[in-house]
């Protein structure tokens, strides 16, 4: 599958990685899922338009243009469980969130297209991920990346209640170094006194970019940012984007931004 993600090269050491955007299939998958699955229902929707401003900060922008459907590009290549004992979704899901099948005939893709999603898509994306992080380390000394999602507020089989608006991951600590983590929640405890209530390492602590790429030993500083799409968006079908909502919400998101590029180790 050519053309698996959209890249923009920024000059500043920021890079926001956008893994669950994208919502294209490859022929003849679509015909495979059921119709709520067609629908693309866990996308992380309208990201790249509600980081339109990234680019201006001279961020680096790395968009995925295939759905997590096809392959999820925030999982282990291995499928490894992220969440040990919580409810969570694999390499090529097969249930959507809610935990309904994703295949019409309850059939997923065997071994061998496993392997070619993992080969034809996330692989491309996560060498481009590499290059961008080695290319701006080694033109600033290290390199911050921000892995930016989106999920419905409410989704009970994978957390209670509703989730905040800004839930920062970082690895409980790991993926980021101290001083930056604390730096971030500051900036959240402010958010949260506008009406948009923020937590730090709560249900989502980063995936598998996170994880896998934050190393502040090596001068790589990941944290990872699932937001609450109440906060910029309807929720249910069609799922339009909602400017007035947006335009309110970006300056706190460009303030996540602006602490992450004031950092310096």
């Amino acid at each position: 599958m050519p053309d698996v993600y959209d890249l923009t090269r920024g000059d500043s050491p920021l890079i926001v990685s956008m893994p669950h955007c994208g919502t294209a299939l490859p022929p003849g998958l679509e015909e495979r899922l059921t119709p709520e699955a067609r629908t693309l229902p866990d996308t992380d929707w309208h990201i790249p338009r509600l980081y339109d401003f990234a680019g201006g900060m001279g961020a680096t922008v790395l968009a995925a243009r295939y759905s997590r459907y096809v392959v999820d590009l925030n999982r282990p290549p291995g499928n490894e469980s992220l969440y040990p004992g919580q409810a969570t979704t694999g390499l090529c899901p097969e249930t959507l969130f809610d935990g309904a099948p994703l295949y019409a005939d309850g059939r997923g893709p065997g071994e061998a297209e496993v392997a070619e999603r993992v080969e034809t898509c996330w692989r491309p994306y996560h060498a481009a991920l590499a290059e961008e992080i080695a290319r701006v380390k080694d033109r600033h000394g290290f390199a911050l990346l921000y892995d930016a999602h989106s999920i419905r507020s409410h989704v009970p089989r994978l957390f209670k209640g509703r989730l905040p608006d800004l839930n920062l991951g970082t690895a409980m600590g790991e993926s980021c170094p101290s001083a930056l983590r604390e730096a971030l929640a500051l900036v959240l405890a402010e958010i949260s006194t506008h009406g948009h209530p923020a937590v730090v390492d709560g249900r989502f602590i980063g995936g598998y970019i996170t994880r896998h790429y934050g190393r502040p030993g090596e001068s790589v500083f990941a944290v990872q940012m699932e937001l609450a799409q109440a906060a910029y968006m309807e929720e249910t079908p069609p799922f339009a984007f909602d400017e007035a909502k947006a335009a309110a919400f970006r300056p706190h998101l460009r303030k996540v931004l602006e602490t992450l590029l004031g950092f310096r180790a």
